[in-house]
């Protein structure tokens, strides 16, 4: 624990925060900047005098309990919650499963890319973001369970109700190859999450190419760069497929885009407008 350290960083983190940004009245007679000490006590739900003593570098160990409400009442940003965790001595604990919660400025990055059909992933597959385009192009997430976001459940598992495999990509084998190695990486990192645990454990029950893929203990990874989606409406789209790592979140963004002026940059086009309620129609209608 580095006492002297961690007083100092506690006393610029409260001094950066005003009364107004926790709801607290700002009041006639303050003579310091920030919050006062008692007013981060208060709201971190720890007395005043244990807190006094740590800006004073004179408390013992503080507990994980203690860390978390004086993270939440002082605002910390992750890395900063991190830096606290070190400085008293509890370096933090790895997430149990794969973080969910995606940064808002990639999702307000993936919006910004009107003419690409971009998505977010979490280390188990999982669709935990998208803009319309992706929508279109794939299907409407919003109206799935979580469930049935999966990717490499969907690969594996289905179901195909129209007899297109994973959106009739034309990289499915790789997929399946790429995407079990990847789990096996994933289920190493979080060993004590049920759901990668239950995801695993449907995947190697319901089929038996993920199984001879599980068995292999293969790690590496393989990434498409270019493929091709049979789409009911549109007819074929062949896309870029660029895969950027989030590495602070362990997730991945997956953006789509088409050559400009290519018939597929075209049937992207249309899917723009055609949306995902046109998709629901012809759903209906077949």
């Amino acid at each position: 624990m580095n006492r002297q350290e961690l007083a100092l960083f506690l006393r610029s983190r409260r001094e950066r925060i005003t009364p107004a940004e926790v709801g607290l009245p700002a009041g006639t007679r303050r003579r310091t900047p920030g919050l006062r000490r008692e007013e981060v006590s208060r709201l971190a739900f720890i007395s005043i005098e244990y807190y006094t003593r740590l800006e004073q570098a004179r408390a013992p160990h503080p507990s994980p309990e203690v860390l978390a409400g004086l993270a939440r009442a002082l605002r910390l940003s992750d890395a900063e919650r991190d830096h606290l965790h070190h400085l008293a001595g509890r370096p933090p604990a790895p997430p149990a499963g794969p973080p969910r919660e995606v940064r808002q400025s990639i999702l307000d990055l993936i919006e910004r890319l009107p003419q690409a059909a971009a998505h977010v992933t979490s280390a188990s597959y999982e669709v935990i973001a998208w803009n319309d385009l992706a929508a279109a192009l794939m299907e409407d997430f919003s109206a799935l369970p979580r469930r049935d976001r999966n990717l490499v459940r969907l690969a594996f598992l289905g179901p195909h109700p129209d007899g297109r495999v994973l959106y009739g990509v034309s990289d499915v084998e790789e997929f399946t190859r790429s995407s079990a190695r990847r789990l096996r990486a994933t289920a190493a990192r979080y060993p004590d999450d049920p759901e990668v645990a239950a995801l695993v454990g449907d995947l190697l029950a319901g089929s038996q190419r993920f199984r001879d893929l599980w068995e292999s203990h293969d790690v590496d990874d393989e990434r498409t760069l270019i493929k091709t989606f049979q789409h009911p409406l549109v007819g074929p789209v062949t896309v870029n497929c660029d895969v950027l790592d989030i590495a602070d979140r362990d997730q991945r963004l997956v953006i789509h885009t088409a050559v400009p002026g290519s018939p597929s940059a075209e049937a992207l086009r249309l899917l723009s407008v055609l949306g995902t309620q046109r998709m629901a129609v012809s759903a209906t209608e077949r």
